[in-house]
């Protein structure tokens, strides 16, 4: 091979090379396990922003109604990286609390190691469930807690914005007039979403929990100060 023929090879392994590498990085974007390259050209990313920003007015959360999504719940419980999803939809917003595990890389924004802090795994190795009183047993009222569990994260923005995207993108598919989705994985607000689950799954009217559960969207996703309550138990026979 004389140098002319050598110059031309490298060319064409270099360029065979960078294609070998857009397409991987492509690939690796278009994955559905991966929301942690957030770049500009990322297909996660297309179109509008599809999930909502916590707001200052607390009316955004003036819901005259709210309702479990069955449907909501099992779709976003099989999106990669999530471990179980509690969807409640309003007649104007979705409200979406997840729990999340180790099945897509880049669900937390700030990335690093741990995806979460807010559980302590180590009662595994102990043969326990809570590692600080040794007790085996789990908290059945809770969907999360802070052992051996599914995990959670405390702040909204604790979430990438491909992740975020995802769902939303995902609940608009089959809820398209709602006006905003607000999303968290924040323990105490995936548990109270239980409790109106729980409710729901018990045939129990919604309507007068409506202002416990504004109490709480507003905590929340508006950063109010009225603390939510946990959901309260029926006071009369027709609340049953």
């Amino acid at each position: 091979m004389n140098k002319r023929q050598y110059a031309a090879a490298m060319v064409l392994a270099t360029a065979l090379v960078g294609l070998g590498g857009c397409n991987y990085k492509a690939h690796h974007q278009q994955s559905a396990n991966d929301y942690g390259s957030r770049t500009s050209n990322d297909p996660k990313m297309s179109g509008i922003r599809a999930y909502s920003h916590v707001v200052t007015d607390p009316r955004a959360h003036d819901n005259r109604y709210f309702e479990y999504s069955s449907a909501l719940s099992y779709r976003l419980s099989n999106v990669p990286g999530v471990a179980n999803a509690i969807v409640m939809l309003t007649d104007k917003n979705a409200y979406v609390g997840i729990s999340t595990d180790q099945t897509a890389t880049g669900v937390r924004s700030h990335g690093g190691g741990k995806e979460s802090s807010d559980q302590d795994n180590t009662g595994t190795t102990e043969g326990v469930y809570n590692i600080d009183t040794g007790s085996s047993s789990w908290d059945l009222t809770k969907i999360v807690t802070p052992y051996n569990s599914s995990l959670t994260h405390k702040d909204i923005s604790d979430l990438s914005t491909e992740f975020r995207q995802t769902l939303a993108n995902e609940v608009r598919k089959m809820a398209p007039n709602v006006n905003g989705v607000h999303i968290s994985a924040n323990m105490e607000y995936v548990n109270q979403l239980l409790g109106y689950a729980k409710a729901a799954w018990g045939g129990r009217p919604l309507a007068p929990l409506t202002p416990s559960f504004n109490r709480l969207a507003r905590y929340m996703f508006a950063a109010t100060d009225e603390v939510p309550l946990p959901v309260p138990e029926p006071t009369a026979r027709n609340d049953r």
